[in-house]
């Protein structure tokens, strides 16, 4: 839709274009926000929910940390987890809480909703429902980070060359299929151990953050 400025400098008339509005409504329709507020809208949600939830996390000892392990399905099928979870008790973490579950397609597509632009992601959703993955909760000092170095680089095939005594060299056979997962950061960590372990985190927040990621799986997969 158009609109018509005049320009007292040069005497003449403008033909303008109107800015795309925030808001829209068609013909007896209601009025509905547009996609990109509503992307806008979910997204700072999603990260004051993430906060919200992050600042539950703190125990007694404020040092500690609390991170999500899970061991893929190629970790399972191949019997490592029994020395998985030695190297884990050995390296001084606490297994807080664990579970082994079958992910089916939505709830992996939710979990892993931010690679869902990228190419390899229906590979990606096929290869987690292959089987059942087992979830831990760990514990310690760093534990986040601490974690991240023991299970060793995504590419499991550098992994063999780098780091030879971590975890993805020792069962990871790529990059897609490296045996094992770690949160990256302390946001990550609470976000995927309220995803698994709902009680560990009690509170409306978790609820409005599994909320939102149902919207926006929603939005990507009918809209």
């Amino acid at each position: 839709m158009n609109f018509t400025l005049f320009n007292s400098s040069k005497g003449q008339y403008v033909i303008k274009k109107k800015a795309k509005p925030l808001f829209t409504r068609k013909e007896d329709k209601p009025l509905r926000l547009s996609p990109f507020l509503m992307n806008s809208i979910a997204v700072s949600l999603l990260i004051f929910s993430s906060l919200l939830i992050l600042s539950c996390t703190c125990n007694a000892d404020s040092e500690k940390e609390r991170t999500l392990a899970m061991i893929k399905p190629d970790g399972l099928l191949g019997n490592y987890t029994d020395d998985i979870k030695k190297t884990i008790i050995r390296s001084g973490f606490s297994i807080v809480r664990e579970m082994m579950i079958q992910l089916d397609e939505e709830k992996a597509k939710l979990f892993y909703t931010e690679h869902s632009a990228k190419s390899f992601f229906p590979d990606l959703v096929r290869y987690m429902t292959s089987g059942p993955v087992l979830l831990m909760v760990l514990e310690k000092y760093n534990a986040i980070s601490d974690w991240r170095s023991l299970i060793g680089p995504t590419d499991a095939k550098q992994a063999k060359i780098s780091h030879p005594s971590s975890i993805r060299a020792m069962c990871g056979s790529s990059t897609e299929r490296n045996c094992v997962h770690g949160s990256d950061s302390r946001l990550s960590a609470a976000r995927e151990i309220s995803f698994f372990f709902k009680d560990i985190f009690p509170g409306v927040f978790i609820y409005i953050h599994e909320y939102i990621y149902i919207y926006i799986y929603i939005y990507i997969y009918i809209n």
